[in-house]
C-alpha cells in the first residue's frame, strides 16, 4: 500500500518594498539550490505571492522532518536563507525556512472522494 505524501502549506511576509527583488531571485534560483530541494524530497513545490507581500508556499514530501533536516545540512541552503532573510518581515532573526507559519489543511478533494469509495 502506498501512502500519500504529506502536503505542506506555509505563509511568510515579504517586504512589500522588495517584491521585485523577491520575484527576480525566484526567477533564477541557483541550480545547486534546485538540486538540493529535489534530492531532499521537496516535490510539487510552488510559491504564490500577493501584491501586499503575503507569500504562500506549498510542497509535498514523504517525510517533512527529513526534508527540513536534509536542507538544513546543505551549505547552499545556508547561503540561500542568509541572502533571502533580508527580504522578509516578522522573522525575528529566524531563517525563512524555519520562520514560516504552517497552515492547517482543512480540505483535500481527492481524500474526500477516496473516502466515499
Amino acid at each position: 500500500m502506498t501512502t500519500s505524501p504529506e502536503r505542506v502549506c506555509f505563509q511568510l511576509q515579504v517586504d512589500p518594498d522588495r517584491l521585485d527583488e523577491y520575484r527576480a531571485r525566484h526567477a533564477a534560483v541557483w541550480p545547486e539550490m534546485l538540486d538540493a530541494l529535489d534530492s531532499t524530497g521537496w516535490r510539487n513545490y510552488s510559491l504564490f505571492l500577493r501584491a501586499d507581500g503575503m507569500l504562500i508556499g506549498y510542497f509535498e514530501t514523504d517525510d517533512l522532518q527529513a526534508s527540513l533536516d536534509g536542507m538544513a545540512a546543505t551549505e547552499v541552503n545556508a547561503r540561500w536563507q542568509a541572502e533571502m532573510a533580508e527580504l522578509f518581515l516578522d522573522l525575528d532573526g529566524a531563517a525563512p525556512d524555519t520562520g514560516f507559519l504552517r497552515l492547517d489543511e482543512v480540505f483535500h478533494l481527492q481524500d474526500q472522494l477516496a473516502s466515499r469509495a
